[in-house]
């Protein structure tokens, strides 16, 4: 661990005046028990979502094939009960290439889980046990965050099951590249605190709700720690229960976010002012077979406007796949309308 030396704070003066300051210490009291309020309501507060919450929470344990040896290695990771009939969320990397998977339950119970989808495009996995009685959780409407908002982290750090941490939601819509390679968009990042083994368990609001699911932290620093947003994790938990995997369709362009100019906004009368960026265009990519250019912004994709990355993601589901679709770009100063067919992606490995 790594410590700094700060320089002493010099002493604060507070300017009060001789009548305030009677008045202020004659507030003590009062200020201690409001003070004193606030603090139980708060613990109050994380003891409930913890009750609420605690029982669905399981410790994952895993034997995975190792790359560089011929042997299994054990690890664990933490998830999270999300139906009464025992699909369970957690994190791709805590189950990838899993041989076998155990699922350990808060009041005691062992089972074997099965793998039902893994997307390690957004670190995502569904496992499944059959137990009865089981006790599942609510996903909340990530949108709705704010930050500096409550933020319970509950999982199993270094084998230690079912423990709990509490801070803030740091920031929002942080962006964050999984093992895959990908983007993963609309990340929360909060200072309660992780370790390794809280991966796939929840982040809790004071209501008992889950916003997110535990991922990665930034070993150097302290309190910088990310969760996938639970909007994300439904989307995905839902077509890996449906379907097994997500297929996605592809274009076959890198971009980034970029603001549009003004002028071009209100000429074509475009409804949002950002657009994506045409960085890079791969070769033999539907995008390439299309016209599309470096330097091209995409607006639009089948007169869904396009804003960001995010918004193309999305729309690059199994369901665009071999589809014919109308890709609308700004070229310089142009509006031009390219047809393109977007292919499946393959996934990774």
């Amino acid at each position: 661990m790594t410590t700094k030396n700060f320089q002493q704070i010099p002493g604060i003066e507070f300017l009060l005046s001789e009548a305030n300051s009677d008045v202020a210490l004659g507030n003590e009291p009062a200020t201690a028990a409001v003070d004193a309020a606030l603090l139980d309501e708060y613990s109050r507060a994380v003891v409930s979502a913890v009750e609420r919450v605690a029982p669905s929470v399981v410790n994952i344990e895993v034997q995975q094939r190792s790359k560089k040896q011929s042997r299994d290695i054990a690890g664990n990771g933490s998830g999270f009960v999300i139906t009464p009939d025992g699909f369970i969320l957690t994190n791709s990397h805590v189950v990838h290439g899993a041989t076998r998977i155990g699922v350990n339950l808060s009041d005691g119970r062992d089972y074997r889980g099965q793998l039902i989808g893994d997307d390690p495009e957004t670190d995502l996995a569904v496992i499944r046990i059959d137990a009865p009685q089981l006790v599942h959780v609510r996903l909340a409407d990530s949108e709705s965050l704010r930050v500096g908002q409550v933020a319970i982290a509950i999982g199993n750090p270094l084998g230690f099951q079912a423990s709990v941490t509490a801070g803030v939601i740091s920031a929002l819509g942080r962006s964050m590249y999984s093992q895959s390679g990908r983007l993963i968009d609309n990340i929360i990042q909060t200072d309660a605190a992780l370790n390794p083994g809280n991966s796939g368990g929840p982040l809790v609001d004071s209501a008992g709700e889950v916003i997110g699911v535990n991922t990665a932290m930034i070993r150097p620093a302290q309190g910088i720690c990310f969760a996938i947003a639970s909007n994300t994790a439904r989307l995905v938990a839902g077509w890996l229960i449906r379907d097994g995997r997500i297929r996605r369709s592809y274009i076959g362009v890198a971009g980034q976010n970029v603001p549009l100019h003004r002028r071009v906004v209100r000429f074509y009368n475009l409804p949002l002012e950002t657009g994506v960026l045409v960085v890079s265009v791969e070769k033999a990519s539907p995008a390439e077979r299309a016209g599309l250019r470096e330097g091209d912004l995409i607006v639009a994709f089948n007169e869904r406007p396009i804003g960001t990355i995010h918004d193309l993601h999305k729309i690059l589901v199994g369901d665009q796949i071999g589809v014919p679709a109308k890709l609308v770009v700004i070229r310089h100063a142009e509006k031009l309308v390219l047809p393109i067919l977007p292919a499946e992606s393959t996934p990774p490995a």
